[in-house]
């Protein structure tokens, strides 16, 4: 294939190229025709969210056969002069010496106008949702946030792992996992309970995971830091814009580190992202801003800057009973927080991050530390405002007897987790970590309402597309 320039790099070097001939590919968004006989082409790669205007000339020799084949999606390359445009919305345009068409695009069916359409008629056409500006917006977003992530900890000394899709371990004990299995769905019914599942691939029930903290565990006790970055899958049937089935997690481990340190590094993830954005992503901020959320700039500058409010739990929970909110949940102590009451915390009470700690032991699983109190655990939440939750996490218990009545309490069944109670027989450390919900990152920085339009291909009950 011919070499050609990425437009990202052609305005970010665009003083260098002025005057040089360059050639550029990618597909149309418009073209329009003036009276003067000149075709205006407007050409994106995916690269940024500018696009490069094409000036190509009716008269040309070549093009007359070419230009009226030209519409909205055919897929180009144009070989031509870079000069400085006399127009506002652009620096730089492309004088089209060479035009070659490498799809053409029907313009009677090609769903993509140039017009708003809803978010909910682009799920309808998944495989071309991401050749829209805010789409492509939120690819180049989640790319560079990943990226950072990586930064942030290997800057840091810690080691990335792998953890398993696929366990033997429901991390939350909450029971919302798919199992994973080779059997026929009769010959599951037969058998004396869960020994039917001798005869299946792995010889005992397995899932995909929910998690990879449990396992996370075991190499931050060898290692002192690690974090797993990957995939992670909850048959919960709810149908929100803020749930899915499959999503992706960032959760550290790390051994000699209590609730204090683990607060400590979860802010600062956060903020070393947000600064990544402000810093990386200009282009595509300010169009979140101007089209998705208006004060979405301002709401972050907040986070980044000023310091994380952090309040227990039993604390939250007075301050939004005496709040006068009128709450579609009654709010009490013992209850689990919902997202009205996050973002009445977020929103309206602190007008910024919030980090809860110290909830009821009897709704967190049993991995997490028993305060003295006996009452609470080691938890802890971080709550931004619009998206509520963003990281959740704890101190886990290192203690073994506390441990074992943990799970007795919770009835977690020891034999499954023999390796687990293990790492406290051997050399056991106080240590933390927490998960951060990469699409929830996402939707922080770009305003977007709903989860579904931050992952590339959502799978959500009843939707399972390619």
């Amino acid at each position: 294939m011919e070499k050609s320039l990425r437009i990202a790099e052609l305005f970010r070097h665009e003083k260098d190229v002025l005057g040089k001939t360059v050639s550029v590919q990618g597909w149309v968004r418009t073209r329009r025709e003036s009276k003067a006989g000149i075709s205006f082409i407007e050409l994106n790669d995916g690269s940024c969210l500018r696009n490069l205007q094409v000036i190509a000339r009716t008269d040309h020799p070549d093009f007359a056969h070419i230009l009226p084949q030209i519409s909205n999606g055919c897929s180009l390359l144009i070989a031509g002069a870079i000069t400085a445009s006399p127009g506002k919305e652009q620096s730089v345009e492309l004088q089209a010496e060479r035009i070659k068409i490498y799809g053409l695009s029907d313009p009677a069916t090609y769903p993509l106008q140039k017009k708003r359409h809803s978010f909910e008629f682009l799920r309808q056409i998944s495989h071309l949702r991401s050749r829209t500006n805010t789409m492509g917006a939120v690819t180049r977003v989640r790319n560079r946030l990943s990226y950072a992530i990586h930064q942030y900890f290997q800057e840091r000394g810690f080691f990335y792992i792998h953890t398993p899709i696929i366990t033997a371990s429901d991390c939350e004990g909450a029971g919302e996992v798919f199992r994973v299995t080779t059997l026929k769905p009769d010959s599951r019914l037969q058998g004396d309970g869960e020994n039917v599942y001798r005869n299946d691939f792995f010889g005992k029930p397995t899932y995909l995971t929910v998690s990879g903290q449990l396992q996370a565990e075991i190499y931050a006790l060898a290692l002192g830091q690690v974090y797993t970055f990957g995939p992670t899958f909850r048959s919960e049937n709810s149908n929100t814009s803020r749930h899915l089935a499959e999503f992706w997690m960032v959760e550290p481990e790390m051994a000699f580190c209590d609730l204090e340190d683990n607060l400590k590094t979860g802010e600062s993830l956060i903020k070393a992202l947000l600064e990544v954005v402000f810093s990386e992503c200009g282009d595509d901020l300010a169009f979140f801003n101007r089209f998705i959320e208006p004060s979405l700039s301002d709401g972050l500058e907040r986070i980044l800057k000023e310091p994380m409010e952090v309040l227990p739990y039993s604390e939250a929970i007075r301050l939004l009973q005496k709040s006068g909110e009128s709450f579609e949940f009654p709010i009490q102590w013992g209850s689990d927080l919902q997202a009205e009451h996050e973002r009445c915390l977020t929103e309206r009470l602190f007008k910024g991050a919030v980090a809860l700690i110290d909830y009821p032991r009897d709704i967190k699983p049993f991995y997490m530390r028993v305060n003295d109190d006996e009452k609470t655990v080691a938890a802890m939440d971080i709550l931004v405002p619009r998206i509520g939750e963003i990281i959740g996490g704890s101190q886990r218990e290192e203690r073994l007897d506390v441990l074992l009545d943990q799970m007795r309490l919770k009835g977690i069944p020891e034999e499954e987790y023999r390796w687990y109670i293990e790492l406290r027989q051997y050399g056991s450390v106080p240590h933390s970590g927490f998960g951060l919900g990469l699409e929830r990152m996402v939707q922080c920085v770009t305003g977007l309402g709903n989860i579904r339009e931050v992952i590339p291909f959502p799978r959500t009950p009843g939707h399972a597309e390619f």
